[in-house]
């Protein structure tokens, strides 16, 4: 891997972390009416990270390009 692949990959990583940390966090207090405190922040980003790895494994992997045209192109 070249480091510009690694470098965009650890940014969508990171992205993929906050994005489903704010998300998680509008979900509990929207569903649940808690208080969000640090212990909240705490299970939510431990739940988040997991997530976002296996999310960035399956996006680099993965040309939807391709798979697009396979399944909805006519050969």
């Amino acid at each position: 891997m070249n480091p510009k692949k690694i470098e965009v990959m650890f940014e969508f990583l990171i992205f993929g972390i906050v994005v489903g940390v704010i998300e998680d966090l509008l979900a509990v207090k929207l569903v649940t009416g808690e208080t969000i405190d640090c212990r909240a922040i705490w299970i939510v980003v431990v739940i988040a990270i997991p997530f976002a790895v296996i999310g960035e494994i399956f996006a680099d992997k993965i040309d939807f390009v391709k798979l697009y045209n396979k399944i909805f192109k006519k050969k």
